[in-house]
């Protein structure tokens, strides 16, 4: 017998009842049912049902086709074969009685010798009246002596089953009592459920529709088998997969979560509990004052250890990584803690420069640690004032997060860049877009160095920095967490830009003197000062493409400062410092922070380092000293081609294979910014 939407086994079809000839069969063709017989229960499906011919009686007759069961799987010849006539209940109302003595009785008929086959019945055509039970089949219409649903004692083909969690409406009003109404909007896919009463357990695999069914409908899977089970399937079409006799179809109204185990925490809006109430074990303080950043040994006792640094809260990470990049080790970005704003013009960036300043910077480098509270209001300024929503719960980029923060600050743009002679671009950050770069027999696997990726970049891209930055952000060729141009990256120490900068004065790659010209196709001959931008003096350019390889080269023009340059050019160049890398894998952000002049002073920064409590709990952040980095990043490209980056330890691996940002800064440009 199917189990359906709206039933225990149906027990208001099933019942045993007395019918006239036009009344409704008791039972559908293709139902499944059981019956006792010499201590042993049978079940089958119902192949026939109604008047038997050849017999004097009027009752009604069920032909069932028998399942086999383990007894008779190696011999059907011993599997007893019935026909069931229906017997008529008592016409007095039954009263409470116990299972055994409220079952239906069944008269068992040995079958006659030849019975002829009857066409199969269709299934009863639903009634236009509102369905009040299960899905299917949809209520027979009752004959006047029928007892109603409420009245008939709950059992089915002479088995006891628990009271329909749907037809019965004792249930409905204990549910209703209980407060379990609605419930279904907390239950999803997945669920572990309970319904009836005695109940039986399951967990939910589907949620749907049912024709005739106007109330959403939960396919689920159960802990046991049942008699009147599925496998999944409903009316023949399947809505999910489990084993035979253990599938159920229940209205979801009437699904409870399993009692067995504790209720799920009410889920909290993590936004609003970030505050000053919630987090007062974990708070920070203000700090007014103008807090210059440490160095050295300072710095590392300052912020080595757990509690240190920016504790992240709610998909931070990214805003916790470039906040602690930027200000905890280095001041070449503290203009923007002072930028002049008009309070009264605009109140919202007046109110971000005083969040940024008072609230993270000065007392993370005070104190070594900032509490998610503080991020947490500039995030709720950051979404207030920008169209696109997330910055307080969603995962973004740095740069992005850049971008809307000197944006709602309204400072100067960082960078000043030219495409040949065209008006200057400004942005605050740069994202590298070399050519791609063919593997080689001595460097299989992709590796690059900052430097050649800004340099080729620059150069493909026919683009000249207008003035030297006194903070440079540069993005490195990735696409987020899922994909990366090259293997692994190296961030060169001092950064050389010389070259890249627009009209000043630039070296002859041959004799120093002068430069004019510069070839984009000379960048990749190896024969003329390998790895380094191509450009040379008006004599040494006319020498170079004279030589038959270079014939079809195009040199270009470059930009030189009015005067008289005759000599050769002192050898000054224009460099930029690394002091931080930013980095992510697994949509998780951290960052490596150089905090001093040594070689060895390297922190490591992760804002969610580690847990205390469940989902209403708290992120831990961590500071760790990494001295190890710093041999890794005196090596140069070829070198480290040849280091087998399986082997790298954790901290050195995560900075060159996973590299995201690198920040680059003028100490002395900075005091003039």
């Amino acid at each position: 017998m199917s189990r359906t939407a709206d039933s225990a086994p149906m027990a208001t079809q099933n019942q045993i009842q007395d019918r006239t000839p036009l009344s409704p069969p008791a039972f559908s063709v293709g139902q499944r049912v059981c019956f006792p017989f010499d201590d042993t229960v049978y079940s089958g499906e119902v192949r026939f049902c109604g008047p038997l011919p050849g017999r004097s009686s009027s009752g009604m007759y069920v032909g069932i086709l028998m399942v086999k069961t383990k007894s008779h799987r190696h011999n059907p010849s011993q599997m007893p074969k019935f026909i069931l006539k229906t017997v008529p209940p008592p016409v007095t109302k039954p009263g409470p009685t116990s299972p055994s003595a409220s079952a239906p009785k069944v008269a068992l008929i040995p079958p006659p010798k030849q019975v002829p086959k009857a066409p199969p019945l269709p299934p009863p055509k639903p009634t236009q009246k509102p369905l009040p039970a299960l899905p299917v089949p949809p209520p027979k219409h009752r004959s006047p002596t029928s007892p109603t649903a409420a009245e008939q004692p709950q059992h089915t083909n002479g088995m006891h089953s628990p009271p329909s969690p749907l037809r019965s409406p004792d249930f409905h009003g204990a549910t209703e009592e209980n407060g379990e109404v609605g419930l279904e909007g907390k239950l999803e896919v997945g669920s572990m459920v309970e319904v009836n009463d005695p109940p039986i357990f399951g967990v939910i695999c589907w949620i749907g529709r049912i024709n005739g069914i106007s109330e959403p409908v939960a396919g689920i899977e159960l802990d046991q088998e049942l008699s009147a089970g599925t496998d999944g399937s409903y009316l023949g079409e399947r809505h999910f997969r489990c084993p035979a006799n253990k599938g159920l179809f229940v209205k979801l109204r009437n699904c409870r979560r399993d009692s067995r185990f504790p209720a799920p925490e009410m889920p909290v809006n993590q936004v609003e509990r970030c505050n000053s109430i919630a987090f007062a074990e974990w708070g920070s303080e203000r700090v007014e004052e103008h807090t210059p950043p440490l160095e050295g040994d300072e710095a590392r006792e300052l912020y080595q250890g757990w509690k240190r640094g920016i504790q992240g809260h709610l998909n931070s990470c990214y805003l916790d990584a470039t906040l602690f990049s930027l200000f905890s080790c280095c001041s070449s970005a503290d203009w923007v803690l002072f930028w002049p704003s008009d309070r009264h013009a605009d109140q919202n960036s007046s109110q971000a420069q005083d969040l940024l300043r008072c609230e993270i910077v000065n007392p993370l480098r005070r104190y070594g640690y900032v509490c998610a509270s503080k991020t947490m209001n500039l995030r709720r300024l950051l979404e207030a004032v920008n169209s696109d929503t997330g910055f307080t719960n969603q995962e973004k980029d740095p740069e992005e997060f850049l971008n809307k923060l000197f944006q709602l600050l309204r400072v100067e743009p960082l960078l000043k860049i030219r495409f040949g002679h065209t008006q200057p671009q400004e942005c605050h950050l740069y994202q590298l877009f070399p050519p791609a770069l063919p593997s080689t027999p001595s460097s299989p696997v992709p590796i690059a160095s900052v430097q050649a990726l800004l340099e080729s970049s620059f150069l493909h891209a026919g683009l000249k920095f207008v003035e030297a930055p006194s903070c440079l952000l540069l993005l490195m060729p990735r696409f987020g967490k899922d994909f990366k141009m090259f293997d692994a990256i190296l961030p060169t120490l001092s950064l050389d830009i010389t070259d890249l900068l627009d009209d000043t004065l630039r070296q002859c790659s041959i004799c120093q003197a002068v430069a004019e010209w510069e070839c984009l196709q000379c960048y990749e001959d190896l024969d003329i000062t390998p790895g380094r931008l191509k450009q040379y003096c008006p004599t040494c350019n006319t020498q170079v493409h004279s030589h038959r390889k270079r014939t079809s080269h195009s040199p270009v023009k470059v930009r030189v400062p009015k005067g008289e340059w005759t000599r050769p050019l002192p050898c000054t160049r224009q460099r930029m410092s690394l002091f931080a890398v930013t980095c992510i894998k697994t949509s998780h952000y951290v960052s490596f922070i150089k905090h001093g002049p040594l070689p060895t002073d390297w922190l490591f920064f992760d804002s969610m380092a580690d847990r205390e409590g469940g989902e209403n709990g708290f992120n831990i952040p961590r500071v760790k000293a990494c001295p190890e980095v710093g041999r890794y990043l005196s090596l140069s490209e070829d070198e480290l081609s040849r280091v087998d980056t399986a082997s790298l330890q954790e901290a050195a691996r995560r900075l060159l294979c996973d590299s995201y940002m690198c920040l680059y800064h003028s100490p002395e440009l900075s005091l003039y910014k």
